[in-house]
Order: structure tokens, then sequence, then C-alpha cells
């Protein structure tokens, strides 16, 4: 457990000099929104374009490794919505405020799970994330949709608009473009190569700086069911869900440890526009959001250690 402690706290550390540098002033909000975009839309892409188009997918058990994370995904998706009546009529939690648990309990960091996965697994570790990445981020966008289309008083999006948000998803259209290199067996060009593994190494700093900039300490005055849910299921459950799961499936090694850093790191911090642009409670998510990154300082380990091997 040591071991994987020590791996996460460069990552810890990061996240609180974000957390400094805003609360400090010395990077405005505006400027976070833009470094925000700029790890959305170039730093991570570039990244897992370039793992993805060069991975040798047969040295990795990539059947298992998605059938793991889809059936745990459903899994806690189902279990969560069945317990949905039970929060609203004993805790007096109405449907909007259930989104964001929801999405607190499904969705995932990946900015945060492939640090993570570098400083624990290195290369290989990096590349079973991506793998991951190509698998849970469509299923985990949709089902978000779904239900906040559902619990939240919000217009339903169209069947249109849902397939564009998801076909100009930077990261999807990444991992596509990397799959149709892989396949048709194309090298990348060298000075290709070497603009985006420059590119990319800015995608892991930046990225999980963006996450302690996020973080709002000032909002967990007093945590109630609705929180306390929201982040303890994500950080808890889900991890022994994946567990299971990935013994059914044969999962084991470094892909085991992936699959557990994978469910149990914090939810995306994108989980508090969605729940803003589509009637979701946002304050709620964003609290979710900071309790569970604090939190995960300490669960991180303790599930890698007992559930991945670490």
């Amino acid at each position: 457990m040591l071991t994987t402690f020590n791996a996460l706290l460069p990552v810890i550390l990061v996240i609180a000099s974000g957390h400094v540098i805003a609360r400090t002033g010395l990077i405005g909000p505006d400027q976070w929104r833009g470094i925000e975009r700029l790890a959305y839309y170039l730093l991570f892409p570039a990244v897992l374009f370039q793992i993805i188009a060069k991975l040798d997918f047969a040295t990795l058990p990539t059947a298992a490794l998605s059938a793991t994370l889809v059936c745990a995904i459903l899994t806690l998706s189902v279990l969560v919505l069945a317990f949905r009546p039970v929060l609203q009529r004993v805790w007096g939690i109405p449907g909007y405020r259930f989104t964001s648990i929801f999405q607190g309990t499904v969705r995932w960091n990946a900015f945060v799970a492939l640090a993570i996965a570098d400083s624990l697994l290195g290369e290989q570790g990096v590349a079973i994330i991506a793998v991951g990445m190509a698998v849970m981020i469509p299923l985990l966008n949709v089902l978000s949709i779904l239900v906040l289309s559902r619990y939240a008083h919000a217009e339903p999006p169209t069947l249109a608009k849902t397939l564009k948000d998801l076909g100009t998803n930077p990261f999807i259209l990444s991992i596509a473009a990397g799959l149709a290199v892989n396949a048709a067996g194309l090298p990348i060009p060298g000075p290709l190569d070497d603009t985006l593994t420059i590119i990319g190494s800015a995608a892991l700093p930046v990225g999980i700086m963006c996450v302690g900039a996020g973080l709002d300490l000032a909002s967990l005055r007093r945590p109630g069911p609705a929180l306390t849910s929201g982040t303890f299921i994500r950080l808890l459950v889900m991890p022994l869900v994946g567990a299971f799961y990935a013994s059914v499936f044969g999962i084991t090694g470094p892909a085991l440890t992936a699959v557990i850093i994978s469910l149990a790191v914090p939810a995306a911090s994108n989980s508090y526009l969605m729940a803003k642009l589509m009637g979701g409670d946002a304050k709620l998510m964003a609290e979710i959001l900071t309790l569970q990154t604090l939190v995960a300082v300490g669960t991180i380990p303790l599930m890698v250690y007992f559930l991945g091997g670490g």
C-alpha cells in the first residue's frame, strides 16, 4: 500500500498546487477555463491518439477489460437507479439532485486515472487506461444524458443532438482516429510522433492541476445524505463491483490494477458542466467532486492494495 501511496502522492501535490494557484489568483477563472479547454481539446486527445495508434492490442486483455468495465458501470447504474425511490422517500432528495448522485457514482476522472496509472504502472498502465477510455467515455456520456433527461427539469435532447455530442467529443474522435491508424497498420511519421510526444507531455500535469483549481473546499459545510452517498458509493462500492467482474473475466496483474484505479478515482469534472446545462443540481455536483477528491487520497491506495494487487 505504501508503494501505491507514494505513486499517488505526486498526483496529490500537483492537484494541491492547482488549487493554491487558483485561490491566490495567480491564474484567474477565465484563464483556467481556457487551460481546461486546451487540455480537453488538444493535450489529452494527442496522448490518446498516439497511444492507441501505436498500441499492440494483442498484448492486452482488451475484450476482458472492456467487459469488466462495462459490466461494473451498468451494474452500479442499475443499483443507483433502484435506490432512487429510497433517497426520495427517506431523505427527500428530488430527481434533479439525484442526477448529481448518479453522475458522481458512475463517471470517472480520466485525467486523474491516467496520472496515477502512469506513476504506478508506467507506459503500460497508461495504455490500459486508454483502452478503458475507448469503452467508458461513450457509455458514460449516454447514461448521464439519459438520466438527466429523465429526472432533471430539462428538455430531453434529441437523438440527433445526442449523436452529435458523442460524435464531436474530442476524446472519442482521437480514440477513433488512433484505432483507424492502428487497424491500417500505418506508422506515425517521426516528426509527427515527436510533436505528439511534446504536446502530450503537458497533458497529465495540466489536466490534474485543473482538477485542483476546480475544488471548492468552502462548499463542504455540513455533508448530508445526497453528498455522502454520491461520494462513497463511487469510491468504495464501484471498485468492489469492478473487482468482482475482473475475477469473473480473468483480469489479473497490471490490468487489474488499472481497472481498480479507473473505478476508484473521483468523478469527471465535466459532470458539473453537464449538470448545469441540463437542469441538474450543479451545486451538489461541485460538492460531490470536491469531497470525492479529498476522500480519494485515502481510499485509492486502500482499493488498489486490497483489490488491485498493489
